[in-house]
């Protein structure tokens, strides 16, 4: 037994720890929220659809995952990167996998959840064995949600590396930190451009390479269901944070995803009758997006305005479920991506954010901006702050990776 008591040390919003408690307690209120699909009926378990989920323990792929199980009853194979427990607590992927694994246990899915390289060859091919050796040899949905800081091409062996720059010059922004006793402060910071091949790495790691290769690679096995879907998700955002997000490095990434639905469209309407598609989801807070500059502050803002009609990521893959199997009409802009953030960015949300940005400052931030709903969900990104955990109770950190089960 290694049970101790797990407290929220944290450097900024990095947390050292991961509370396996919290971490399963939001995995199970995030299955209640999903509705319950009775209503339009769900196959027998031997015929429900068959998905992967790139990305599948942390963010909107979390989401999607415990939206596709609970709500289209699917089965198949969740793929993510996590560290196990050790000296330290696993990180907090790893326990959110290990309650999604026993939650679909306990409601009759076969999914099997497998820890590695998502980009890395050896992994597609041990997706594709199980592909083909447990699940009939044919996939039905395949969800690509994958944020990473660095991708080893498996062809030349070269790293590639992320950068969060904007592109031609030096972007400032006002940003949202909190002091070492939790004060909130409204403070300027400056990111210089991208230079050299920064934007080359960058789309070669968040762009849609790998996404592209992964359809190769099933597709040479012969893996593709007639009328195979894929979606890679995606994000847009506001105006506000355009120069560092969609005009930036991450941006020019966000387009050679968006270009790469459209060429694998084009290439599996004619092979399976089937559909590539980006969907293009609201903001949230996530691990990813609390690294970039200003989106904490917009975030928080965001929320001061909208309150309990900002539309969660639970929701909004739930959404997405609906329309991938066709219990609701398949809703695209005319650029073929599925907008599941249309809550966000009408001209009243967005107008009303502009001018409490405008206007923050660290003494009326408070007043403005979500701060305490925004703190909980950083501190839910590791599993502290959830209601009804005993934090100074000790807990089993020594959770094992989900089994696979006959």
């Amino acid at each position: 037994m290694t049970e101790r008591i797990v407290s929220s040390r944290s450097r900024g919003f990095l947390f050292l720890d991961s509370h396996p408690a919290g971490c399963t307690r939001l995995v199970q209120d995030m299955w209640q929220a999903v509705p319950d699909p009775a209503q339009q009926g769900r196959p027998d378990a031997d015929e429900a659809p068959v998905a992967l989920v790139i990305g599948s323990s942390a963010g909107y792929g979390l989401a999607a995952t415990i939206a596709g199980l609970a709500r289209a009853g699917i089965r198949g194979v969740g793929v993510s990167f996590e560290k196990a427990p050790g000296r330290r607590t696993g990180t907090a992927g790893w326990y959110r996998t290990a309650a999604t694994a026993e939650l679909a246990a306990k409601h009759g899915r076969d999914f099997v959840f497998l820890n590695g390289d998502a980009f890395s060859d050896t992994l597609k091919d041990q997706v594709a064995d199980l592909l083909d050796e447990r699940f009939g040899g044919k996939l039905d949905y395949l969800v690509y949600s994958v944020a990473a800081p660095r991708r080893t091409d498996p062809d030349t062996g070269v790293t590639f590396a992320s950068v969060l720059k904007p592109i031609g010059e030096a972007y400032r922004t006002k940003t949202l930190v909190f002091d070492g006793d939790g004060a909130p402060e409204v403070t300027t910071v400056e990111t210089g451009p991208a230079e050299g091949d920064d934007i080359e790495q960058t789309v070669a790691v968040m762009g849609g390479t790998d996404w592209a290769r992964w359809i190769d690679h099933l597709a040479g096995r012969d893996l593709l269901a007639q009328g195979f879907a894929t979606v890679a998700l995606s994000y847009i955002g506001s105006p506000l944070t355009a120069s560092i997000y969609r005009q930036g490095t991450i941006g020019a990434a966000k387009a050679h995803l968006e270009q790469t639905a459209r060429d694998l469209n084009d290439r599996l309407v004619k092979e399976v009758d089937g559909r590539a598609l980006t969907s293009v989801n609201g903001a949230a807070v996530t691990q990813s997006s609390t690294a970039i500059p200003g989106i904490a502050l917009y975030v928080g803002l965001l929320r001061g305005v909208l309150g309990d009609a900002m539309v969660p990521p639970i929701a909004q893959l739930t959404q997405l479920w609906d329309q991938l199997t066709g219990t609701a009409p398949l809703d695209v802009d005319d650029e073929d991506r599925i907008r599941l953030d249309t809550w966000e960015l009408t001209p009243a949300v967005q107008e009303a954010v502009a001018e409490r940005w405008k206007t923050a400052t660290t003494e009326n931030i408070p007043a403005l901006a979500a701060l305490d709903w925004f703190a909980v969900q950083v501190q839910q990104l590791y599993g502290f702050a959830v209601p009804g955990i005993d934090y100074a109770t000790p807990v089993e950190t020594d959770v094992p990776w989900p089994q696979r089960t006959i």
